[in-house]
């Protein structure tokens, strides 16, 4: 297996495994969560504790997989395969094909790349559980929960807010520019925030990038479902910083979080820029850094107390930061 697919299995298996990993975790709750992970994921129990024995042993590290390559040829679906795959899609019908092959590489019952999706597929209808045929059922998950968090870098939030149209296109066309906002979830407080000229992967990767070199890294994030957030690259980059990773169910009201909030309130900031009507976008980051700051960074914040600022309470917190 090459190095970057046992970087991607092993931040798959760390943001699993993640909830677990949290600070004054009793054992009742570590139980609960524990068969919640087991459920939505179709992994065993003890699966589950060797994920966490290896990362606590090794780190990010002893979660690549270790195993042997398979002998066997790509198109071969070996009888135990096949009846282990059977229960897993009787455990949750509506299950893809792909994420049962998932699981059986998880599990270690199968290597990566061992199992292609229409072979299985096949073989899986020849013995009656086609997706097809399981139509009739519906898979049921754990469902991502937003928690209110009482210390800096705990949870981060982040979102992207559509901006103004800038004549920084060929020959001065006007082009539509993008706000990625990253926010902490205790104090309100904006660790980077930051107009783009594309509405791609990059801008978000770089806005965390930026918070994460500034302010260390958080215990969790809380992102959009959208594309730009869900990457491979997001994923090995929470996985090795000890990040927990999650994202918000597509039209959830748990996903109308904190950061949905401040961009509205940036709506305010458009108004008076467009007075200015600023012709590239460095004076566009230059004008909203100068309106961060003292329209809300250093303003008193109405979640936070009559008198303290989200800049206040970020600083303030006695909780260190965490740079790797």
């Amino acid at each position: 297996m090459n190095h970057k697919k046992a970087d991607e299995m092993a931040a798959q298996r760390f943001q699993l495994i993640s909830p677990l990993l949290a600070d004054g975790l009793d054992a009742g709750k570590a139980k609960e969560l524990k068969e919640q992970i087991c459920k939505a994921s179709g992994l065993s129990e003890r699966t589950i504790r060797r994920y966490l024995t290896q990362f606590r042993k090794e780190g990010f590290s002893g979660l690549k997989p270790k195993g042997k390559q398979s002998q066997t040829k790509p198109e071969a679906v070996p009888p135990h395969i096949i009846e282990q795959a059977i229960l897993l899609r009787r455990e949750a019908p509506s299950r893809s094909v792909s994420q049962i092959i998932q699981i059986l590489e998880w599990e270690g019952l199968a290597e990566p790349g061992q199992i292609k999706r229409s072979t299985l597929q096949e073989k899986l209808s020849e013995r009656g559980y086609s997706s097809r045929q399981m139509r009739l059922y519906s898979q049921s998950g754990v469902a991502a929960r937003r928690f209110q968090k009482r210390h800096r870098n705990q949870l981060w939030q982040s979102d992207i807010k559509y901006g103004p149209y800038l004549p920084i296109g060929p020959n001065g066309a006007k082009k539509q520019v993008y706000l990625v906002a990253i926010i902490d979830d205790a104090t309100r407080y904006v660790l980077h925030g930051e107009f783009y000229p594309t509405l791609d992967s990059r801008i978000v990767e770089d806005a965390f990038r930026q918070a994460v070199q500034k302010y260390g890294a958080p215990e969790a994030v809380y992102f959009d479902n959208g594309k730009q957030y869900r990457t491979k690259w997001m994923g090995r980059t929470c996985s090795k910083l000890g990040t927990r990773l999650v994202y918000a169910k597509p039209f959830s009201p748990e996903s109308k979080g904190k950061v949905e909030k401040f961009n509205r309130l940036i709506d305010s900031f458009l108004g008076e820029v467009s007075l200015e009507k600023p012709k590239t976008l460095e004076r566009l980051n230059e004008l909203f850094q100068v309106w961060l700051t003292e329209c809300y960074q250093e303003k008193p914040h109405s979640a936070l107390g009559e008198k303290i600022s989200p800049r206040s309470a970020f600083r303030s917190d006695r909780k260190a930061y965490s740079f790797h």
